[in-house]
C-alpha cells in the first residue's frame, strides 16, 4: 500500500537555521572514484540515502570493500584494476541515473559480464546516450531497446575516443570521463555546459586532465591509465535539496531562513540566479573554496513582489533538477513567465515537464505549452481551498517535495502519496520541514 502524507494547513511564519542533507551527485562520484584509488579513502558527511547505499553495494559486488563508521565511510581501493568480480554478476542502481550511467563508464575494462538493473522509473530512461560512446572505447554493450537492463563486458584493448556531448548532461559526460580514466591514451571531449563535479574531483585527485572553457562548450582532455592515491573528502549540502526550502521561505509570510554549508558551485547556481531574477530576497555569505568546490551559507527571506521571468535557455542545464519548484514560484509571480527547450525534463525520474504542467493546471494556473516551451500566467493572490490528491508520479522525489511545498504555501487540504520516494535523495526532508514549523502527518 502506498504511504502518503496529509497537509491541511499553511506553515506559520518562521525564523530558522538548518542544514540540508549532503550532495547526492558528489557522494556518488566520491564513492566511485574512491573505488579506483590506491589505498584508503575516507568520505565524511556521505549522504545516507537509497541511491548512495546502492552505490556502495555496487562497488562491494565488484570486489571493493568499505566500512561505514560513525562520521565517515572508508573505502579500500587497489587502483584502476580494483573491480574484480570473478564471475558474471548483476548490480542494481535502483532509482539512480547518476550511479547507473557513471558506473558503466568504469566497467569498460571489466573482464566479466555485468548486468545493470534499475527500478521501474530508471528502466524507462534512455541509456544509449552512454552505451554508444562506451562501445566506441571497445566495450561490448547490449541493452533492452536502449533501456535497462544493460549488459556490459569490458575489453583489455581499449582505445581513446573523440566525443561530443550535445545535450548538457553531466551524467553522460562523466560516464565518458570515467571510461577515459580506464583507457590508455588521451580521450578528447567537447561537452555542452553542465555540472562539473567530476572535473573538479579529477583535478583535486591530480588525474591528468586539461579543460578549456568556452561560452557554450567545455573542451576536456583526459590521459588515461594513471593511478591516483586514496583521499579524504567532506561532502557539502545539496543545493537541489536546498531549493525546496528556499521557495518555502520566499512564499511564506514574514519568514527567514539560513541554510548552512551548501554547495554553491557555479554550475549548480541556476536556481539561485533564477530566484534573483524573480526578485527573491536571497543572499550567499561566508563563501569558502573547498577542494575546488565553492561552499557557502544561503540567507533567504519572504518576498511579496515576485516578478515573472523570461528564463534564458543557458540556465536550463544548471537548474535542470529545480524546474518543478521554479514552476511553483512562477505560479505566484506577477506576470507571465516563459521557459524554452525543457524537453530534457521528461527524461528524468518521471516526465517532469508533463507533470509540472498538469500540476499547475490542477491548482488553477493558466499554462500555454508549445512542445517543450511554456508560458505560466502567475497569480500572486493564489490561495487554494478544497481537497487535492497527488499520486501517479512514478515515485519521483522532486514531485513529492514540490507538492509538499505547494500545500504549505498556497493552501488546500492535500493528500500526497509515495512518501518513501524521498529516501532516494533526501530522507530527512519531512523531519527538516517539520522542524521549521510545518505540520505534516
Amino acid at each position: 500500500m502506498n504511504k502518503f502524507v496529509k497537509i491541511s494547513n499553511k506553515i506559520n511564519s518562521f525564523k530558522k537555521q538548518i542544514q540540508v542533507d549532503s550532495d547526492k551527485s558528489i557522494s556518488i562520484r566520491c564513492i566511485l572514484l574512491a573505488s579506483q584509488a590506491i589505498g584508503k579513502s575516507r568520505i565524511y558527511n556521505l549522504l545516507d540515502s537509497e541511491d548512495v547505499i546502492n552505490a556502495l553495494k555496487s562497488i562491494k559486488k565488484l570486489g571493493v570493500n568499505y566500512k561505514k563508521r560513525k562520521n565517515y565511510c572508508e573505502i579500500y581501493g587497489y587502483g584502476l584494476n580494483s573491480f574484480n568480480n570473478k564471475k558474471d554478476i548483476e548490480i542494481n542502481a535502483g532509482n539512480s541515473g547518476t550511479l547507473a550511467r557513471l558506473i558503466l563508464g568504469l566497467l569498460v575494462d571489466n573482464k566479466n559480464k555485468v548486468k545493470l538493473l534499475g527500478d521501474k522509473s530508471l528502466s524507462d530512461r534512455d541509456f544509449s546516450r552512454v552505451t554508444e560512446p562506451l562501445k566506441r572505447f571497445g566495450a561490448t554493450v547490449n541493452s533492452n531497446k536502449k533501456k535497462l537492463p544493460v549488459e556490459i563486458t569490458g575489453s583489455e584493448f581499449l582505445h581513446p575516443i573523440n566525443y561530443e556531448e550535445k545535450i548538457g548532461s553531466a551524467q553522460c559526460k562523466s560516464s565518458v570521463m570515467l571510461a577515459a580514466l580506464k583507457t590508455p591514451g588521451i580521450t578528447k571531449i567537447k561537452a555542452k555546459k553542465s555540472r562539473d563535479h567530476t572535473e573538479i574531483l579529477f583535478k583535486n585527485l591530480k588525474i591528468p586532465i586539461k579543460i578549456s572553457k568556452k561560452t557554450y562548450y567545455d573542451y576536456i582532455e583526459i590521459e588515461g591509465k594513471k593511478n591516483y592515491r586514496g583521499f579524504n573528502y567532506t561532502v557539502p549540502g545539496d543545493i537541489s535539496s536546498c531549493s525546496f526550502f528556499l521557495v518555502l521561505t520566499i512564499l511564506s509570510k514574514k519568514s527567514s531562513l539560513i541554510i548552512k554549508n551548501v554547495n554553491i558551485n557555479s554550475s549548480r547556481l541556476g536556481i539561485i540566479n533564477i530566484l534573483k531574477k524573480m526578485n527573491a530576497n536571497i543572499k550567499i555569505k561566508n563563501k569558502i573554496n573547498y577542494k575546488g568546490e565553492l561552499i557557502g551559507d544561503i540567507f533567504v527571506k519572504s518576498t511579496n513582489n515576485l516578478k515573472a521571468i523570461k528564463c534564458p535557455k543557458k540556465m536550463n542545464s544548471s537548474a535542470i533538477d529545480e524546474f518543478l519548484i521554479i514552476f511553483l514560484l512562477a505560479a505566484k509571480a506577477k506576470g507571465i513567465s516563459t521557459f524554452k527547450d525543457l524537453g530534457e525534463l521528461n527524461k528524468k525520474e518521471s516526465p517532469r515537464l508533463d507533470i509540472g504542467v498538469n500540476f499547475l493546471q490542477k491548482i488553477g494556473i493558466k499554462v500555454i505549452r508549445n512542445r517543450n516551451n511554456l508560458k505560466i500566467f502567475g497569480n500572486p493572490d493564489l490561495n487554494l481551498k478544497g481537497k487535492f490528491t497527488m499520486k501517479g508520479f512514478r515515485k519521483d522525489h522532486r514531485v513529492f517535495m514540490m507538492t509538499c511545498i505547494a500545500a504549505l504555501t498556497i493552501g488546500g487540504d492535500w493528500k500526497i502519496f509515495d512518501i518513501d520516494s524521498i529516501n532516494t535523495s533526501f530522507p530527512n526532508f519531512i523531519k527538516k520541514i517539520n522542524k521549521i514549523g510545518a505540520k505534516i502527518n
